[in-house]
């Protein structure tokens, strides 16, 4: 396991500035924040800074200004959603560097919190700049990384920051980092990995990495459809990359040669339109697929099997739905998979993380969310970790061994 140092390895921070990168690239109705999901994510380390006596300023990034300081992206946007979250009151501090950070900090007493301004109003952020991370951690002593979700982003409140002061992982970042170590790092096998969504084309280094790590690969989404057009199936009208044929063919012998079982589909659910239970609707053998009709889903019988699947796994990784699962009854293989690993999760018998929007979603809609091991609510940086590649925020924390 690689070793970061985390919030257990700080004691009585009385009088110290602790500057934390956290995400609160939050969802906006207007000016009301939607979804306060990364917020409540980052609480319990601001909260516990706060507690060890530190004066906590907070630093994210919101929108994409492109190093302009346009207001509509000010991250005071979300203010009123932190202050709710700690059930605390935060400075606002228009400025991340300089004269205007070091005058807020005469304010502030021990445990007090302030949110800077989006980071990315400044240009040297994006570029990871360090003359700009150094103007930052002049006004501080630490630096905590509880943002995994930038993780995959090497900025200069990611990673530049990392490599000027003492770094931690907060705690979320440290949750987060334990599980991905469970699921792929050093995870107990058997290893299944369920991979949906629409195209292969955005999950080619996904699946070709995952082949030589998993024991089991299930492919579901739109993805299957173009498998199954490589294995010479007929999909009809179905959403499927033709030309794609030959790079699928390669996965495929890659998963042979590293002993991984592919799964794909033998029962589909099909409809000639796709619209909330059409009347067209029915479910058949992938190899009765009409010209005139489209597969949107997995059957119920191949997703039978894919539970059995799963029980004879120790643990699940899951990025993607297995069908348009958005539209009704095209969620069905969705949530049933979902329940399965949800109820072997439980009885103690799988170790079961999730991550991506769509996955997310899928799994709150399927009423399992709480009941899987680990959900990760980040989108790239999860979908690069399952790409196998490193993630420059994490690298920077890493202790040397």
């Amino acid at each position: 396991m690689t070793k970061f140092k985390t919030l257990d390895d700080l004691g009585d921070l009385t009088g110290k500035v602790v500057l934390v990168r956290v995400d609160l690239n939050l969802p906006m109705d207007g000016v009301r924040v939607t979804d306060d999901t990364r917020v409540r994510a980052a609480a319990p380390t601001i909260l516990e800074l706060s507690g060890k006596g530190a004066k906590v300023l907070l630093l994210a990034h919101f929108g994409r200004p492109k190093g302009e300081k346009v207001s509509t992206m000010s991250v005071s946007m979300t203010l009123d959603a932190v202050q709710a979250v700690l059930g605390r009151e935060v400075m606002f501090v228009p400025e991340i560097t300089g004269d205007v950070v070091t005058q807020s900090l005469t304010i502030l007493r021990s445990g007090d919190i302030a949110l800077l301004e989006n980071t990315r109003f400044w240009k040297g952020e994006e570029a990871n700049d360090l003359e700009l991370a150094k103007a930052i951690a002049a006004n501080a002593d630490l630096y905590v990384n509880d943002a995994f979700s930038a993780a995959h982003r090497a900025h200069a409140s990611t990673e530049g920051l990392a490599h000027l002061l003492p770094a931690y992982a907060g705690r979320s970042m440290e949750a987060e980092l334990k599980a991905l170590e469970a699921a792929l790092g050093n995870p107990q096998r058997p290893v299944a990995a369920v991979v949906g969504g629409a195209k292969v084309s955005s999950k080619l280094d996904v699946l070709t990495h995952l082949v030589t790590q998993v024991d089991h690969l299930i492919i579901g989404g739109g993805m299957a459809n173009t498998f199954l057009a490589a294995r010479g199936v007929n999909v009809g009208k179905s959403l499927c990359e033709h030309e794609l044929a030959a790079t699928c063919e390669q996965i495929l012998a890659a998963a042979d040669q590293a002993g991984c079982t592919v799964h794909l589909p033998y029962d589909v659910t099909v409809a000639k339109e796709f619209a909330a239970n059409p009347a067209s609707l029915r479910t058949c053998n992938v190899h009765e697929v009409a010209a005139d009709e489209m597969i949107l889903d997995i059957g119920p019988q191949a997703t039978e099997a894919l539970a059995d699947v799963l029980k004879t796994c120790r643990t699940l990784v899951w990025n993607g739905p297995l069908g348009a699962f958005e539209t009704a009854p095209f969620d069905a293989a969705t949530v049933a998979l979902a329940r399965s690993a949800a109820a072997l999760t439980k009885e103690g018998v799988l170790i079961s993380v999730a991550g991506g929007g769509d996955t997310v979603a899928a799994l709150n809609a399927a009423g399992v969310a709480d009941d899987f091991t680990y959900i990760s609510t980040a989108g790239g940086a999860f979908l690069e970790w399952m790409e196998g590649k490193e993630l420059p925020g994490v690298v920077a924390l890493t202790v040397p061994t």
